[in-house]
């Protein structure tokens, strides 16, 4: 969830898993791509194995450095096609009731 500019640069990334809705939320302190990766693979890497095969996310650019979620867990990242927010819609729903 990236807020308006004038509360700074903080911001949230929120993933939840589909079956479950198993949901990790973590604050950002930055708005780039690659501290925004480096803190998903330290917030998920506790998780089991199974637990994070694969991360989709929006076609945002603050998800650009996807790569490092690779050699980081070994997770796989999709992104969803764009406008189809339907694709997106557990963590949409779960956004709005944050």
């Amino acid at each position: 969830m990236m807020f308006r500019k004038e509360h700074g640069k903080v911001n949230v990334t929120s993933l939840v898993e589909r079956v479950s809705r198993y949901a990790v939320v973590m604050r950002n302190e930055d708005r780039t791509s690659k501290p925004i990766m480096e803190a998903l693979i330290q917030g998920l890497a506790p998780l089991p194995a199974d637990a994070r095969h694969s991360v989709t996310f929006d076609r945002g650019i603050e998800f650009s450095a996807w790569k490092h979620l690779k050699d980081g867990i070994g997770a796989e990242a999709w992104f969803c096609d764009p406008q189809a927010p339907y694709q997106k819609g557990t963590v949409e729903h779960t956004n709005n009731r944050l």
